[in-house]
C-alpha cells in the first residue's frame, strides 16, 4: 500500500497544546469494529461501553525527563539531546547542534553534568557522563541514567506541542496515572485519559486491568518516509508481558471477556505475545512488531487510541484493525467535528 493512502489534512488549531482537565472528560469517538456508524461520547463513558469480564491492557511505562539542553564546551554553541537508552559503555542520544562536533568533545548540561561525545551514531551520538557526574556507581546503567535525567532533563514533549518546550504542568500531566516503570521517552498517550477514579469505577462494574510494559522510543512516532508501507521498519523497543499477565488474559478470554488494548504500544505487546490460536504467552525482550493492513489480530479484541499523525505507523496500525477506508472517514469526521488531535488530544475506541 502507498503511504499517500494514510495522508489527511489537519488544521493546526486542532493540534492539542494542553490536555483536558479532568483527564477523563476528553471526547471519545466510538467506532464499531464490525461496521456501523460512529458515536460520540466522553472518555468517562467507558463505564457504560465496557462490560463485566472485559480486560483493559495498559502500558505501565513511565516517561523519563529525556530532553537535555546544554552547550558545547569547545564553541559555546547550543546543543540539544534526546536520551534513547543506556548501554554499559554510554548513552544513545539523538542530538542536534550547529557545526560538526567530533568524538572527544564535551557538552555541559546545567552546572553539574558533563557529557563526552564518544562515537557518532545514526542521527546522534553515543555519549558518556564525565567522571564525577555519576554518584551511584553500584546500580545498573539504566538506573544511573534515569537518576541523572531526573536531575538535569526536561519532559520530552513532541515538537507539535509548543515546540517541545516544557511548561510547569507537563511533567506530571505527560504521564499516565498508573506509570511505574521508568524508561519511555514518549508517553503511551491513550492512557493519559484515565483517572484514578475512572479506574476504580471500571473495576466496580467488573472490568479488569492487566499491565504490560513497552518503553516507548522515538522510533514509534517516526513518520513513514518510504512510498510503500511494506518497506518501512520500526525500531526495536523493550517490552514485557509477565506470566501472570498471560494467565489472566487467557482466563478472561476463556470466560468470554474481551481484551482491549489501551494504546498502540499495548497492542503491539499483545500481538507480539499472541500465538496463531490466540493464546497469549509471557514475553520479555525487544519487539519491532509492525502492524499494517492484512495483519490478523490474535491478542486483542478492541483498541483505545488517540488520533495519530498522517503517514505514521500508528495510523497504519489503527487502519489494520478497523479498515483503512473507515479510519480515514472517521478522521475526516473528527476534523469536521473539531476533535483535538495527537498526544494531548481526544480518543477513539474501536470495539
Amino acid at each position: 500500500m502507498r503511504i499517500e493512502l494514510f495522508e489527511y489534512r489537519l488544521p493546526d488549531a486542532l493540534i492539542a497544546q494542553a490536555p483536558v482537565e479532568p483527564r477523563d472528560q476528553s471526547r471519545l469517538m466510538v467506532l464499531p469494529r464490525d461496521g456501523g456508524d460512529a458515536s460520540h461520547r466522553v472518555f468517562a463513558d467507558l463505564v457504560e461501553l465496557l462490560r463485566p469480564g472485559d480486560v483493559l491492557v495498559r502500558n505501565d511505562t513511565k516517561v523519563v525527563p529525556a530532553r537535555l539542553v546544554g552547550r558545547r564546551c569547545a564553541t559555546g554553541g547550543k546543543w540539544e539531546g534526546l536520551f534513547v537508552r543506556a548501554r554499559p559503555e554510554g548513552w544513545e542520544m539523538l542530538a542536534t547542534t550547529r557545526g560538526k562536533p567530533v568524538a572527544g568533545e564535551t557538552v555541559e548540561v546545567g552546572t553539574n553534568l558533563v557529557l563526552t561525545l564518544v562515537e557518532r551514531l545514526a542521527g546522534g551520538w553515543l555519549v558518556r557522563p564525565a567522571p564525577g557526574s555519576e554518584d551511584a556507581v553500584d546500580v545498573d546503567p539504566t538506573s544511573r541514567a534515569i537518576k541523572l535525567l531526573e536531575r538535569h532533563g526536561t519532559t520530552p514533549l513532541p515538537p507539535y506541542i509548543r515546540g517541545g518546550r516544557e511548561s510547569p504542568g507537563d511533567r506530571p500531566r505527560y504521564q499516565t496515572v498508573y506509570a511505574r516503570r521508568p524508561g519511555a521517552v514518549a508517553a503511551p498517550t491513550a492512557g493519559l485519559h484515565f483517572t484514578d477514579s475512572l479506574c476504580a469505577r471500571l473495576v466496580e462494574v467488573g472490568v479488569a486491568f492487566v499491565d504490560v510494559t513497552l518503553h516507548v522510543g522515538p522510533g514509534t512516532f517516526r513518520p513513514i518516509e518510504v512510498d510503500d508501507i511494506e518497506a518501512h521498519a520500526l525500531h526495536a523497543e523493550w517490552a514485557e508481558l509477565s506470566a501472570d499477565a498471560a494467565d489472566r488474559l487467557n482466563a478472561a478470554r476463556d470466560a468470554g471477556g474481551r481484551i482491549i488494548a489501551v494504546g498502540t504500544t499495548s497492542a503491539r505487546v499483545l500481538e507480539t505475545a499472541a500465538s496463531a490460536d490466540g493464546r497469549i504467552a509471557a514475553f520479555a525482550g525487544e519487539t519491532a512488531t509492525y502492524i499494517r493492513p492484512g495483519h490478523v489480530f490474535r491478542g486483542l479484541d478492541g483498541l483505545i487510541t488517540n488520533f495519530h499523525l498522517p503517514r505514521s505507523s500508528l495510523l497504519v496500525l489503527v487502519a489494520a484493525l478497523a479498515g483503512r477506508d473507515r479510519i480515514m472517514q472517521a478522521y475526516q469526521a473528527a476534523v469536521a467535528m473539531n476533535y483535538r488531535f495527537y498526544s494531548y488530544g481526544d480518543a477513539m475506541i474501536i470495539l
